[in-house]
């Protein structure tokens, strides 16, 4: 870290005034996301090339930034083979094709903010770290949980001793019956070869916070258990259709999954925005229709080549015998909505529904803690995480505050390691062993 800071302290007080360069490599919503903040906050940030094969995503990014013609691309290979032209990328490609960009990127020098998962495999994201700090360049992943202020309140919790020494922690991502309907059924993350597992795609997140909150405490073993349940042909009705949109009415209007229902209800109560933005460029009701007929998000869920796990439970031993626990469940009302529990020595830490409340042993009061969080911020995604993400990103850039980075490259790395070895416990039907320096 130290010969990054000097780095960047070498480019003087006028450069390091001016706002931070950024070139976006993958255009979906991820990237434009992150571009956003550039309008938001030109004095910080300027978005001054883009790499996307597709047409309309690439002109949205173009247009909104005015990047000249001559940094837009259809393949980041062009983009890396330029001399280097900006101080930062932001890369949002899918999950396979993060590590060779990253790689290309480091090695000319950009400071990387990386969409998690960082790769899909141990290996890859080890070559990433080792590049990133070979060529001494900034590496932040974009675990935006980090950033939240309920997760942020529960580590200063724990931090503070207030609920004593941490036994056990129990963390479920609901993820939602129809965000995984559309995302791990009907979607890019629905089969493992073509992506990642589910626990890697959605959970790493959960994953990270689990060591995020655990601290210095290492852990020693991880065991896991999942399965793929409804989503197969089954479980399909007799009589349904191929496709949503030419089932039998009786059998459509019963299906909880219903793609007609979910799709053209968003575009009829007036959202333009996730999961209708996915599926076609104009999420009106005639584009939405046609993508449903055929497209990948008009398909029955129980005809698709999905593989990843429905559900999945995982389990954590650390040092000193504290343990943990994390459920992945895609069958649930709540979407993304993290449920939590902390139990310590003295105190145990509830949070639902972003609300964290603390009960206190010794003088049988239950608190309720307050989370500090401004309007501007609560309109960006994750409970305000990707605000928090990219604005302590560019301000590390900017102001050689590297200590902003909540994910950085090792602290990346070790939760990754983490879902790999929960990975190999679930598919061997074993007990991990995690050795110290992170093998398993």
């Amino acid at each position: 870290m130290s010969k990054i800071i000097n780095m960047l302290k070498r480019k003087g007080p006028n450069q390091q005034a001016a706002a931070v360069t950024c070139v976006v490599v993958g255009a979906g919503m991820r990237g434009c996301t992150y571009a956003a903040y550039a309008q938001f906050c030109p004095d910080k940030m300027r978005v001054v090339g883009v790499a996307e094969p597709r047409e309309y995503q690439r002109n949205k990014v173009k247009d909104r930034n005015k990047v000249p013609s001559s940094n837009v691309f259809t393949d980041w290979r062009e983009a890396v083979e330029r001399d280097k032209f900006a101080d930062c990328v932001i890369i949002t490609t899918v999950d396979q094709d993060h590590k060779d960009p990253a790689i290309a990127f480091a090695k000319k020098g950009y400071h990387i903010l990386l969409e998690k998962p960082m790769a899909v495999t141990e290996a890859d994201c080890r070559e990433i770290v080792t590049t990133c700090k070979h060529h001494n360049v900034c590496l932040a992943v974009c675990h935006v949980l980090r950033y939240v202020p309920w997760a942020k309140k529960i580590k200063e919790v724990i931090v503070s001793g207030r609920i004593g020494e941490v036994v056990n922690i129990q963390h479920t991502e609901p993820v939602g019956f129809q965000h995984f309907a559309h995302s791990f059924v009907r979607g890019n993350w629905r089969n493992a070869s073509e992506s990642s597992n589910s626990l890697l795609a959605k959970c790493c997140h959960d994953v990270d916070l689990i060591k995020y909150w655990f601290g210095d405490t290492r852990c020693q073993k991880v065991s896991s258990f999942g399965n793929l349940t409804h989503f197969r042909r089954a479980d399909k009705p007799v009589g349904a259709a191929s496709r949503c949109t030419d089932c039998p009415q009786e059998i459509e209007t019963s299906c909880p999954y219903s793609a007609k229902r979910y799709y053209l209800d968003q575009v009829k109560s007036g959202n333009r925005g996730w999961p209708v933005s996915v599926i076609t460029d104009v999420p009106d009701i005639e584009s939405v229709t046609k993508a449903l007929k055929t497209g990948p998000y008009g398909r029955c869920v129980y005809e698709c080549d999905n593989d990843v796990m429905s559900h999945q439970v995982v389990n954590f031993q650390f040092e000193g015998g504290a343990t943990a626990s994390l459920t992945m469940m895609a069958f649930t009302k709540k979407v993304c909505q993290r449920e939590v529990k902390v139990y310590g020595t003295r105190g145990e830490i509830s949070c639902v529904d972003d609300g964290i409340k603390v009960f206190d042993f010794i003088t049988g009061q239950t608190t309720r803690e307050d989370l500090e969080q401004d309007d501007f911020a609560r309109q960006w995604g994750h409970g305000g995480g990707d605000y928090h993400l990219i604005h302590a990103f560019i301000t590390a850039i900017k102001e050689n505050r590297l200590d902003l980075i909540e994910t950085g490259a090792d602290d990346t790395l070790n939760s990754h390691l983490l879902v790999f070895a929960a990975e190999k416990a679930r598919k061997e039907n074993c007990i991990v062993t995690i050795n110290p320096d992170g093998t398993f």
